[in-house]
């Protein structure tokens, strides 16, 4: 998913007209311009009370920044298409909440497994099951750190206001694509429908990690903690799998030196920032 040159331009000339501007917006607004500021271009996702405001903010915005919104017919594909998106170059997203964040939690073990970097929203709402739709909630944060199973770190980040979701979501995308992984951002209703002043930045100013990539030639099996990323029709042969495998992407279901390798390198990517990471 390169985008060509004009389009990059067009992306900024249109971002500038809003930038520098105090903006009366809810929580759920905020957060999806935060993605705009942060270069998403793909998002996938299904209407869901109180998350459905960031689809429909995304879903006018992105076209205007040659990015793609695609509603799909639940939160399984959803996410599915976010992972197949961000190994296609894209910085993908989706935006949900407690049900629909349940049905994500496979997916989200399988992007936490073959390191997709990638943002997910949860704006939470009162539970457990459907709940209180209409009420907000903060009962997910076990959820967000354990809700997929096997041994794996995950990195989520809780905005307080409109202003920190819009932050939140653009340092979201950065340690993504830093550290390749899912990062989630735990929202509730109260801060996803209340309106507050929000200021855009500069788009300029707005830092954009970008994956590491790997080059032509490059011994990528090299035994790194975050290895170089290749994506889907770069020419390149990509072995992707939710299943224990070796540095080269192959299978290996059998051996415990290699599952043990491969958990523990997942985990101390992560584990070893936590400096680096925590705001």
């Amino acid at each position: 998913m390169n985008r060509p040159a004009e389009s990059i331009e067009l992306t900024a000339l249109y971002l500038a007209g809003m930038a520098e501007q105090e903006h009366f917006i809810q929580g759920d607004e905020a957060a999806a311009l935060g993605a705009i500021f942060a270069g998403c271009t793909f998002f996938g996702g299904y209407p869901i009370t109180p998350a459905s405001e960031i689809a429909e903010v995304m879903a006018r915005e992105l076209p205007n920044v040659g990015g793609y919104y695609v509603q799909f017919e639940d939160e399984l594909a959803s996410i599915s298409a976010v992972i197949g998106a961000a190994w296609a170059g894209a910085r993908a997203m989706t935006a949900t909440s407690g049900p629909g964040f349940s049905l994500m939690q496979e997916n989200i073990g399988y992007a936490c497994m073959t390191e997709t970097p990638c943002v997910i929203i949860n704006v939470q709402r009162s539970g457990p099951s459907t709940g209180q739709a209409t009420l907000p909630a903060q009962g997910d944060v076990m959820q967000a750190r354990w809700g997929t199973h096997g041994d794996h770190e995950i990195i989520a980040l809780a905005p307080s206001s409109a202003q920190e979701a819009f932050d939140l979501v653009i340092r979201s995308f950065n340690l993504a694509e830093e550290y390749r992984t899912p990062v989630i951002l735990l929202m509730d209703g109260e801060i996803g429908h209340l309106r507050e002043r929000v200021i855009l930045p500069d788009p300029g100013t707005v830092e954009q990690t970008q994956r590491k990539k790997a080059r032509e030639g490059e011994d990528v099996f090299g035994g790194a903690t975050v290895p170089p990323m290749t994506e889907f029709g770069d020419g390149g042969f990509v072995h992707v799998t939710g299943s224990t495998h070796k540095e080269d992407g192959l299978r290996d279901v059998q051996t415990q030196s290699v599952h043990d390798r491969l958990v523990r390198r997942l985990v101390a990517k992560i584990e070893g920032a936590r400096e680096e990471i925590a705001l």
